[in-house]
Parts: C-alpha cells; structure tokens; sequence
C-alpha cells in the first residue's frame, strides 16, 4: 500500500532516543493549530504503557492535535513493556506491520488537514527482522523533520541521520534544535555548525524548559500545502 499524496504531512525523526521528538511533534501540533490548520498527531509504534495502558506520547499528541480522532489510527501499535519495540513485538507475538501503519495514515489524512507522524527512537530503530523506522517513513514518502537534541555529541549524530534519510531518497523538509541540555556549553557555536553542515532550513529552537504550548512561537511552518 502507498500513503496517499494530498493535503500536508511530516515524520518526525529524531537523532537518538531521549532527544524531544514527542515535545517538538506535539509543539509542532501547537503551531498548526495557532495557525488555523486542522492536525492530528500520529504515533504509529509505543512502546511502555502506564497501569491505565496508556502511553505518554500517543496522549500528549493526541491532547495536542486540533481534531479527535479513534485512537486505533493514532497509534496502531502499543506495547506494554518500555523496551525496543522489535522486542516488544516479538514478545506480543504481535509483528509490527507496515501495511497496517499506512492504512491508518490514509485514514488520518481523510479526516484532518495535516498530519504529523512521530517515529519511535532513532531513525534506525528495528521494528522487526528486516525493517526499521527508515522504511516506515519511505513507505509514507512524507517530507522529514529531523530533531536534534542538543547536547554533547549531537553534531555528529545529527550529521549521520541527515545522511541516512537522504539515502533513503526522502525529503528533509527541515530541522529542529530542541535544548534538552540547558547548560550545554557552547551552545551557539555548536548551534553554528550544525546549521552550516545541514543544507535544509532550521525551523526553531526550542526553549529549555518550556512546554510546547509556549515553545510553539519558536517554530516557523512551512507554508502550508508544503
């Protein structure tokens, strides 16, 4: 199955665990809605759920999108256990799909003017024997957002996943520098590098310490259709 081509979309990838995917994708969310536009947010795998079975990310995106939507297409996969979710899978005897994730996707993009797709970790993480987050995202064929968490190490990571989605013959539609480490030191220089070695638009910086609500002034969308 092919994701459907209309209306606007971003996957939202990010260099390592732990960097602010879920806070950029849902500050992201926050900027649409400011700007008038009908989103919804997508997590297509979680993995960890709390005693309610819930999972922070898919709730926060979904508390952030400006339409509701069954929670069966904003996360078609959810784990109990926070580990890797091709571990997860395996242990679920539950094989994570693609087909099925771009079923969803296509059915989001029916009911709502954008969509923003979060991955899960890295843009390498196995989602099983012989498929990762890249081929998720190729299987979309939607533009990219990468976010760089920055702290120490994040040049060359950010450098070496802006090489794997390019590989991959997709879109970088831009960047965000998301500050999870506020006391980075040589934050702007650091800042400086990263935006001289990546050939696409920095669309913000993320505030430490803020909530997404009030980091939403920091992103510059795209315009809209894009």
């Amino acid at each position: 199955m092919i994701a459907k081509q209309a209306k606007s979309a971003w996957f939202i990838a990010g260099t390592d665990t732990e960097i602010g995917k879920t806070f950029s994708a849902t500050t992201w969310l926050y900027a649409l809605k400011n700007a008038g536009v009908r989103a919804v947010g997508m997590k297509p795998v979680a993995a960890g759920t709390d005693s309610d079975g819930k999972n922070d990310d898919v709730e926060s995106l979904a508390a952030a999108s400006g339409i509701a939507a069954p929670r069966a297409l904003l996360n078609p996969y959810l784990f109990r256990p926070a580990i890797a979710p091709h571990i997860a899978a395996d242990e679920a005897g539950r094989p994570i799909e693609i087909e099925k994730i771009v079923a969803a996707f296509n059915a989001l993009r029916e009911i709502a003017d954008a969509v923003v797709v979060e991955g899960v970790g890295g843009f390498r993480v196995p989602l099983g024997p012989k498929i990762d987050t890249r081929d998720l995202a190729q299987a979309l064929g939607i533009p990219v957002i990468l976010v760089v968490g920055m702290r120490l190490g994040c040049i060359s990571h950010a450098l070496l996943t802006v090489d794997s989605i390019a590989a991959a013959d997709l879109t970088l539609a831009g960047w965000i520098a998301n500050r999870i480490d506020p006391d980075m030191p040589r934050f702007e220089e650091n800042l400086d590098a990263l935006k001289a070695r990546i050939d696409v638009p920095l669309l913000g910086v993320l505030p430490a310490l803020s909530t997404p609500q009030t980091a939403a002034a920091s992103l510059r969308i795209p315009r809209f259709g894009e």
